[in-house]
């Protein structure tokens, strides 16, 4: 976080604290085995991020995080009735055991009910369609650093515990799938297309976390772990790096809106090649790491006959890069409206060594994914193997 800060917010002496709460809650939602205890972490990180949103005390911020909250504690209870329905039906909450139990042929009338209850919850935590409205709304007010920790983050937790609940409840309806899978394309659709339309760097990128979603989500309602999980992984890093670019950006032109921005290319080359890696690897252009994790998905698709599912995840790649061919013409090519405002800004090397960090990662993970690949199918046949 202090590395990046290139878009200089107020500090109070709980940021940090937050900062740390949400990694530690986004980690304890990763790793617990137990439903209920998926709850309480997910309780916890919708107070860190709240927080996060709100500590500026600017009134677009407190706006924000009342739209982040008002949707997100829909979304919490949804999730706590689920668990309790989940619980009473089969006596169970960690996941082992509800796997067990699921196979139970008294419980086939009512379990799929609870379940899909609980994908809704998660579902609206990951900020799907529709139900994705406060994620733009919200994630723009933010600075920066913090963007970058909490866009690559907070969704891709909801994410993975679908992906969990999928595996654990594995025996659920065949419609279910085929009815996450439309909703994956809708959300994939439905966050480019918002990023096509705004000027606001910021707003461009939080739709793109919404169309990226869809992804992932694809590759829940195709039962690829592996696949959503490398997605995943690519995904992080690369919004990571393109929010950190856009505060170099906001530090070096002074706004995010892209008509009012121009003539980086010729007065910072280096940030415009930073750009470009981090663009090419969201569109998928190869051998980016968002080819390889686009590859994944789409060819599990058309394995198992869903052309129309593999075409539509290639044609919203199609849309991201007119989306990025947008920031780069206006920011980077055109010549600046107001030239003078281009000066040396003093004090931003920690922020460049950021960007260049993880840009380097991205990188590495696209030339080398192996090893990445590896790691994640070997997750993949963990999930939903814990313990009772």
């Amino acid at each position: 976080h202090q590395a990046g800060r290139a878009d200089p917010a107020p500090e109070t002496p709980i940021l940090h604290p937050l900062l740390h709460g949400l990694l530690a809650a986004a980690g304890g939602a990763f790793v617990t085995a137990d439903l209920f205890n998926l709850y309480v972490w997910f309780e916890l990180l919708l107070i860190a991020a709240l927080g996060l949103l709100a500590h500026g005390g600017q009134p677009r911020q407190l706006d924000a995080a009342f739209k982040y909250l008002a949707l997100n504690l829909l979304g919490t209870l949804l999730l706590l009735i689920a668990v309790a329905f989940i619980f009473g039906a089969t006596g169970q909450l960690n996941f082992a055991a509800l796997t067990e139990a699921s196979r139970r042929p008294e419980l086939a009338g009512v379990l799929p009910v609870y379940v899909a209850l609980l994908a809704l919850a998660l579902l609206l935590k990951a900020g799907a369609f529709p139900l994705f409205a406060w994620l733009p709304a919200s994630y723009h007010t933010l600075p920066a650093p913090v963007l970058a920790l909490v866009g690559g983050l907070v969704t891709k937790v909801g994410v993975f515990a679908l992906l969990r609940v999928g595996q654990v409840f594995a025996g659920s309806p065949p419609s279910f799938d085929e009815a996450l899978g439309w909703i994956a394309l809708a959300t994939m659709l439905s966050g480019v297309l918002g990023a096509a339309y705004h000027w606001d760097l910021r707003r461009i990128l939080a739709f793109h976390i919404v169309s990226q979603i869809g992804y992932l989500l694809l590759g829940v309602a195709l039962a690829s772990p592996a696949g959503a999980l490398f997605f995943t992984a690519h995904n992080m890093l690369v919004k990571a790096d393109l929010f950190l670019i856009a505060g170099l950006i906001w530090a070096l032109a002074g706004h995010y809106d892209l008509r009012r921005i121009g003539g980086l290319y010729r007065a910072y080359p280096g940030l415009s090649t930073l750009f470009l890696v981090a663009a090419f690897s969201l569109v998928g252009v190869p051998p980016s790491s968002g080819f390889w994790g686009k590859f994944l998905l789409v060819r599990e698709s058309f394995a198992q006959e869903r052309y129309v599912w593999g075409g539509v995840a290639l044609a919203v790649g199609l849309l991201t890069l007119y989306s990025m061919t947008k920031i780069w013409l206006e920011a980077f090519w055109k010549p600046h409206p107001e030239p003078s405002a281009l000066v040396p800004v003093p004090g931003l090397r920690p922020a460049w060594l950021a960007v260049g960090l993880l840009t380097a990662l991205v990188l590495a993970l696209g030339l080398m994914p192996e090893p990445a690949l590896r790691y994640v199918e070997a997750a993949a046949l963990g999930l939903g193997r814990a313990k009772p």
